[in-house]
């Protein structure tokens, strides 16, 4: 487990209060809410940060989203480094999935649209729910899926083969991401394993925006964009899904995350007025479809 080492914040409020009212804050929000208001936050964080890749580019903003979050998660919980044998891998194995699968979605998002990302980004944990299975029912849930990407592979005259394979990898990662999540859950306490392993990330992410951006990272105003989007798209949701993941099953946790991509989709067109074709939303609705009934339907035993 990672320990929270209690000292005093300013020489005022011990650490071990500030930790109790973070989790008190966020042990007030019902479960279904804060998957909600997580879904919201990322996919417009996401259409906030595209703003931001002219200057910054896709792999500066991440070193930015992940850095900002890292510093966030870090004052708020002051995890100690004693994670513990059984609690170090999974840190390190979810911080390093954590910052691919950023580094891949924000290549995606800059050469093709939010809600096409999204969607294909989706098939990665809509995997992981049909893995193994043999039911016929789940058959159709796959089949579903399969018809969608069809439908977005009919429509690829517009779209970036290489941003659809950037977004691809968002998607495998994306699928180790939620593997992952309940084992740092169960063998870290509160939100001491999501700091350390938002760190990771940053860490891990850091070389290849310096590599891409250089100074243009210093500039002030793309630091305090970077700041908000940490806060939408990192901070906010990924505090709110572990939190929710401890509290409802599973199952209902994916039902609800089946939304996303339809989020990915309208926030694209309100903030960056990106529309789709008919045959784009039907292919997302496939796969939103697919999603829900594959959770739905899924063995609880």
């Amino acid at each position: 487990m990672v320990s929270v080492h209690v000292e005093s914040v300013g020489g005022r409020f011990p650490r071990a209060r500030v930790v109790t009212l973070a989790g008190r804050a966020l042990g007030g929000i019902p479960p279904t809410a804060q998957i909600l208001i997580g879904i919201v936050s990322v996919q417009v964080g996401a259409a906030l940060a595209k703003q931001l890749f002219a200057i910054a580019g896709p792999a500066g903003t991440v070193t930015l989203r992940l850095f900002f979050a890292a510093v966030v998660l870090l004052l708020v919980w002051r995890p100690t480094l004693r994670a513990g044998r059984r609690g170090w891998p999974v840190v390190l194995g979810y911080g390093l999935i954590l910052g691919m699968m950023n580094l891949c979605f924000y290549q995606a998002l800059a050469r093709i649209p939010q809600g096409i990302t999204v969607t294909i980004e989706f098939l990665g944990p809509l995997t992981v729910a049909l893995a193994g299975s043999r039911r016929l029912l789940d058959a159709v849930w796959a089949l579903l899926a399969a018809g969608g990407v069809v439908l977005l592979a009919e429509t690829r005259g517009d779209l970036s083969l290489l941003g659809i394979v950037f977004a691809l990898g968002a998607a495998v990662c994306w699928g180790g991401y939620i593997l992952l999540g309940a084992a740092l859950g169960s063998r870290t306490s509160d939100g001491g394993g999501l700091a350390l392993a938002m760190a990771v990330a940053a860490l891990a992410a850091m070389p290849v925006g310096i590599i891409q951006t250089g100074t243009g990272l210093l500039t002030p105003w793309v630091l305090v964009a970077g700041l908000a989007v940490a806060l939408l798209s990192s901070v906010v949701p990924y505090s709110l899904e572990l939190e929710a993941l401890r509290r409802i099953p599973p199952r209902v946790f994916g039902v609800l995350m089946s939304i996303e991509p339809a989020v990915g989709a309208l926030a694209g067109l309100l903030v960056l007025h990106e529309s789709l074709r008919p045959a784009q939303w039907l292919a997302l609705c496939c796969v939103v479809a697919a999603s829900i009934g594959a959770t739905r339907t899924a063995k609880t035993g």
